[in-house]
């Protein structure tokens, strides 16, 4: 379900995990944000690797998507995904960003920061992602 620019329970992960992408800035970089709670949690009472990696490529996924599609929709694939954790987040609203640094026509290579809401870097990424061939969508 999508309210102007913002996607909401549309894919299994953000059901699953429960974050919430904003495909409608005017920089055209995409933004996914979660609310924390004890689900996220890892056994050290922080945010569990996995979910902050999957913000990141949601993130950097949907950018991509932004470059042929105004609506974030146009399926890209995760070629390749290198995260870095900084610093842990305990709770509160975290925001991960993507932004293009360069590519072609099928591959673009972008990076995502995650942040919390006191601006603090929790982890970054870098990735190499494809735009899905239009007779590979399968109904999109």
């Amino acid at each position: 379900m999508s309210d102007g620019g913002i996607i909401r329970d549309e894919t299994g992960p953000q059901r699953l995990i429960g974050y919430v992408l904003d495909v409608g800035q005017p920089d055209r970089c995409a933004r996914c944000w979660l609310d924390i709670d004890d689900r996220h949690l890892n056994r050290h009472g922080v945010l569990h690797g996995g979910i902050a990696s999957a913000l990141l490529d949601s993130a950097c996924g949907a950018t991509g998507s932004l470059t042929v599609d105004e609506t974030g929709r146009v399926p890209f694939l995760t070629i390749s995904l290198t995260t870095q954790f900084v610093a842990p987040a305990k709770g509160g609203r975290v925001t991960a960003v993507g932004r293009i640094t360069g590519g072609g026509r099928s591959l673009l290579f972008i990076e995502g920061h995650l942040t919390d809401e006191a601006g603090t870097l929790i982890a970054t990424a870098t990735g190499v992602f494809k735009k899905v061939p239009p007779h590979r969508r399968g109904g999109n």
